[in-house]
């Protein structure tokens, strides 16, 4: 296909009204025209937070990250400190950013030398003002005056809209979002100080005047700065601000918009990501959690359905046994609200406080730090409890989850509503007690290279057929791929004894088919591929937990679990591969990947077994 043709379909894919949105703003702020252009204000250069009138018997587990060690992305940590952090600087290489005094608007999008600059923003995401409130609520005194301190400076070295930190407003939303939050645990939030209340003013100009390109997005930027605007805006109205009424009334009104449009009815989310819809639930128990505190009216019954199913989805997901979910989509190491010092890939906080303000039931029935939320946010738990997980379809999103025992299987199918970020069509994700055993590579970084990109987010990455050494869908630029499969031979999950069964098909922009039909039991995963319209080869593989892989014939097996694969065409190549996998943002370690090549349309069988 032409590739003019391509970009011109793919952009009428995303949306002539989005594509106007992006226009829009890009022409408003090279040319001076949008409002964020014009903005003049100052921060405070003053503590933000009172000290407590009185000290609070909470008897809570607090987190420890950023409190005892600063923790980039869930993982990478350094030395102790009560220095705050380097606000320009990538801890990672200690590259800084330069000119740091430039308007926002007049940086550009990468620089090579610095790095991924999301490692830049990821200390003035304000992780660290949860965790340090937490302890300052328990009459840490020490861990108020370092909050404070550091807020000091980064308003100071930081100053309105100048620099890295003010360039993307959905990182100005998240701010917004954990001061809010760390006023309520203080109790300030009906009482704020004046230097608090101008800082999010500030914030809330800022994101403002763009949100337009937020929403053109579809994605959790919109539910993002709707969220700020809603939570600041309600916020200073109550303090007595006549003019913040209209950030609660923009908020509110794309808050129901987005809810609408990126949240399927079987609660799927417009980013087809674990991580991202994580992101976009822990966003609106934000809101919810804000608008019971300050009693505002209740959303709309819409709303409060596809948030329910969207619960329901990352519950399904969720392996209750670790809080482990599938690496599914892109995952840029974000996490909000981090009232607990679980893991970064433990879901469960996120899927309790969800399921309690959403579904009005525990999720988890035990006490563990999954209740951590729901305590500290001081509401109370139902006495009702979800059933265990169990299989289903998800129709709209597209996805298959199996559940046979204690194994889990996914089945990631093209329906794509919206862009699609990674080439994984047919990917198949197997869980046995919550342990990963086949697995998705992940991410890694956003701006580490071409060739890292397409190996992460690319078919090579996953466990599925690649045809021909090229992408199931061509990569347009960083974050775009054109020619969007879709779904065919679609069999919906069947359950048939002990047996759970599912499927799918697509053929790709080039000819080449792939129908995949999964059957899962409680000791075996059975894996039928039917291929045929390729022009030289194809090749599948399977992305293995690290263990002692053994190869013989076309058997692999590491004492405990066997993995066989037959084919009524010759198998030219069969054979375990070094391979990468991202469970963590700007981490990656390696694993087995067992690559089996045909040459010939066919048929083959895979036959994973395994004992619970």
């Amino acid at each position: 296909m032409n590739l003019l043709v391509l970009k011109a379909q793919t952009a009428l894919a995303l949306g002539v009204p989005n594509l106007w949105r992006v226009l829009n703003y890009r022409l408003g702020v090279k040319l001076g025209i949008n409002k964020v252009r014009k903005l003049q204000q100052r921060l405070p250069i003053e503590p933000l937070f009172i000290k407590p009138k009185k000290r609070k018997d909470i008897r809570l587990k607090a987190n420890q990250q950023w409190y005892s060690k600063p923790c980039y992305f869930g993982w990478y940590t350094q030395e102790k400190t009560s220095s705050p952090p380097q606000w320009h600087q990538n801890p990672f290489n200690q590259e800084s950013v330069t000119s740091p005094e430039l308007e926002w608007w007049a940086i550009p999008d990468f620089n090579p030398k610095l790095g991924d600059i999301k490692t830049v923003w990821e200390a003035s995401r304000f992780d660290w003002v949860i965790t340090l409130v937490q302890h300052a609520a328990q009459g840490d005194m020490a861990a108020l005056d370092r909050l404070n301190n550091w807020l000091m400076g980064w308003c100071e070295h930081n100053r309105a809209y100048k620099g890295v930190n003010w360039k993307c407003g959905q990182e100005a939303s998240i701010r917004v979002m954990h001061l809010a939050i760390a006023a309520t645990l203080l109790e300030q939030h009906k009482e704020t100080s004046v230097a608090l209340q101008q800082v999010i003013r500030v914030h809330l100009e800022r994101i403002a005047p763009t949100i337009s390109y937020a929403i053109a997005q579809d994605n959790n930027h919109g539910t993002s700065e709707a969220a700020a605007l809603y939570i600041g805006g309600s916020w200073l109205f109550y303090q007595g601000d006549d003019a913040a009424k209209k950030y609660q009334a923009l908020g509110l009104k794309w808050l129901e918009n987005r809810a609408t449009r990126l949240i399927e009815k079987d609660g799927g989310f417009s980013q087809y990501s674990t991580n991202y819809h994580r992101v976009m639930l822990d966003t609106y128990s934000m809101v919810e959690y804000w608008r019971r505190t300050l009693s505002l009216p209740a959303f709309s019954t819409c709303l409060y359905e596809r948030l329910k199913a969207a619960t329901n989805w990352l519950y399904q997901m969720t392996q209750p046994e670790s809080g482990d979910a599938p690496n599914l989509g892109a995952n840029d190491g974000a996490r909000l609200l981090p009232l607990t010092g679980t893991d970064y890939r433990d879901y469960r906080p996120s899927v309790q406080l969800a399921s309690v303000l959403f579904a009005e039931e525990r999720a988890y029935p035990s006490k563990g730090d999954w209740n951590l939320p729901l305590q500290w946010l001081g509401i109370e738990a139902p006495a009702k409890c979800k059933i265990s997980p169990s299989s289903a379809y998800f129709e709209k999103g597209g996805y298959s989850a199996l559940h046979a025992g204690k194994a889990f299987v996914l089945l990631n199918i093209p329906r794509f509503r919206f862009r699609p970020s990674q080439a994984d069509a047919l990917h198949v994700d197997l869980w046995l007690k919550g342990d990963n055993l086949l697995r998705d590579a992940g991410t890694y970084s956003y701006n580490a290279g071409d060739d890292v990109i397409r190996y992460f987010g690319g078919t090579e990455g996953h466990n599925t057929i690649q045809f021909d050494g090229r992408d199931q869908m061509p990569r347009l630029s960083r974050f775009l791929l054109g020619a969007w499969l879709k779904a065919e031979r679609v069999t919906p999950v069947i359950e048939k004894g002990e047996e759970v069964t599912t499927g799918a098909a697509y053929c790709d922009s080039q000819g080449a088919f792939h129908h995949r039909i999964i059957t899962l039991s409680d000791q075996q995963l059975l894996v039928t591929d039917k291929i045929s319209g390729f022009k030289e080869k194809m090749v599948l593989r399977w992305r293995l937990k690290p263990s002692d892989w053994k190869v013989r014939n076309t058997t692999i097996s590491n004492g405990t679990h066997k993995l066989t694969v037959t084919s009524n065409v010759p198998i030219v190549r069969f054979e375990i591969t070094e391979g990468w996998e991202s469970r963590y943002y700007l981490q990656k370690t390696p694993l087995p990947v067992l690559e089996v090549e045909i040459h010939a349309p066919g048929e083959c069988v895979t036959e994973y077994s395994f004992n619970q």
